[in-house]
């Protein structure tokens, strides 16, 4: 019998290497080379039998095909009954795919996974959780309110070999593995939540899920610096990741995909923790904008975009004369470099001196925008805290700021107005190159579009 293979392999990129070396050379990370255990059997033994077992359509080896021979149909997707959800997927769960959801403790993934499924009735659906017991699941099923649904059957298995053997026998319509950290596999020797055990566990779901079409959805940890936990090609074998975002100490929730090979990677969907789990959010500008601040300087509204999705947001700034000699720059759900650039521009070009004084902004509501119109919002707040003179109520603004203080054009211009002017906004400010091919007369709202910054602040302040 063959000995065991012992390679390296990189922690951050996933770059494999037969001795370790104390430096990367794909990433350039130190110290981040483990050693890994290869069995001399390729892949899963359990894996290979229960993909066999429930392979349908593919008989003998593959051949090479002609591309022009390869229909070009899209697949009908699985509706997931979560608008939100079924956004940031591209339109629902794609059979055969197999979705990474990340997120740090307690944002609420297991109850994003289990409110979900508990809505898909029309689904026979296999729950396996390694972190809970079965009366836990049961009791927060109760909570959300479907703890009735006979349709999704609980495991709480962490070996590899029995889950797949339990797939073979409920033959269910989706799998969802919480969370891919503790389960292991015998082939490997190590244990769960290293390097190998997660790597070979998700490669043989990978190959169980493309050969059987069944979905599989794994519920994945986060390291402390915000990455997901376990070997980079993680990432690189699932189709879909998401990662859900949010601060505890407020109640919204940022589903993001970052990597989607069946759809766009720049949509988000928005939730609201309730006491009964997650609610979707179709219209969130609605609750992004439900306190009064008029009189008080310092806010300023934007008309941002992510995905196809419009909503107003609240940009909120400090400015304050530095106490200890060396000016602070804080931002909190905005780029911290494009902050001081916004300030290089107002100072350079508008001729407002931020020298010595502390700035700090805020993206109301625990969001992080990363939309460049917000620039017109920033500066205009930044400038209302110096001068600590309010914008007058019912204005909005966007724009993208450039280097010599212009006001550069963004796309989905109507969108962004059509939304300002249903929540009751009778003011916009719009880059003057938006203004051709738009139709502003069918607006009820009142545009002013602006080509430098200068100008955007005299609509603003007069």
């Amino acid at each position: 019998m063959a000995k065991d293979k012992i390679a390296y392999v990189c922690s951050n990129c996933g770059q494999e290497s037969p001795k370790w070396i104390g430096k990367c050379p794909s990433c350039g990370q130190w110290n981040t080379f483990k050693e890994i255990r290869i069995s001399n059997e390729s892949g899963s033994q359990a894996a290979r039998s229960a993909a066999t077992s429930l392979r349908s359509s593919l008989e003998g080896k593959p051949r090479p095909m002609a591309l022009r021979d390869i229909s070009s149909h899209e697949s009908p997707r699985i509706d997931m009954n979560d608008s939100e959800l079924n956004r940031v997927l591209g339109g629902g769960l794609v059979p055969g795919s197999i979705v990474l959801l990340g997120g740090e403790p307690g944002i609420g993934k297991s109850t994003l996974t289990l409110q979900t499924i508990l809505q898909m009735s029309d689904h026979h659906i296999l729950y396996v959780s390694g972190e809970e017991s079965a009366h836990q699941l049961k009791m927060r099923a109760d909570r959300i309110g479907h703890g009735g649904n006979e349709h999704v059957m609980i495991l709480c298995e962490t070996s590899l070999e029995n889950i797949f053997a339990q797939i073979k026998e409920c033959h269910p319509d989706l799998v969802i593995i919480d969370s891919i950290q503790t389960i292991s596999t015998e082939d490997v020797d190590s244990s769960p939540g290293s390097l190998s055990q997660v790597r070979e566990c998700a490669s043989s779901l990978l190959r169980f899920s493309k050969s059987s079409g069944i979905p599989v959805i794994l519920i994945g940890h986060i390291t402390k610096e915000g990455t997901l936990a376990g070997p980079k090609i993680l990432e690189h074998i699932v189709d879909t990741v998401i990662q859900f975002e949010g601060d505890q100490h407020y109640m919204y929730r940022i589903l993001r995909s970052i990597k989607n090979r069946f759809g766009s990677t720049s949509e988000m969907g928005i939730y609201e923790m309730q006491q009964n789990g997650l609610r979707p959010v179709s219209n969130p500008s609605e609750l992004l904008l439900t306190q009064d601040h008029e009189g008080l300087s310092g806010v300023a509204i934007t008309a941002a975009i992510e995905g196809v999705r419009p909503f107003l947001v609240e940009t909120q700034a400090l400015v304050s004369t530095a106490a200890y000699g060396t000016p602070q720059r804080s931002a909190t759900g905005f780029d911290h470099r494009r902050l001081n650039m916004l300030l290089a521009v107002l100072e350079k070009r508008v001729g407002f001196k931020l020298m010595q004084k502390d700035v700090f902004v805020n993206i109301a509501g625990g969001l992080r925008v990363t939309d460049l119109a917000m620039d017109l919002s920033i500066i205009a707040a930044v400038l209302s805290s110096n001068v600590d003179t309010a914008i007058e109520p019912g204005w909005c603004m966007t724009g993208e700021v450039g280097l010599s203080g212009e006001v550069r054009p963004i796309n989905r211009i109507e969108q962004r107005i059509a939304e300002a002017e249903k929540l009751g906004f009778q003011h916009i400010i719009i880059p003057k190159y938006n203004l051709k091919g738009l139709n502003t007369s069918k607006y009820g709202i009142e545009i002013h579009p602006v080509k430098k910054v200068e100008e955007a602040l005299r609509e603003l302040f007069g």
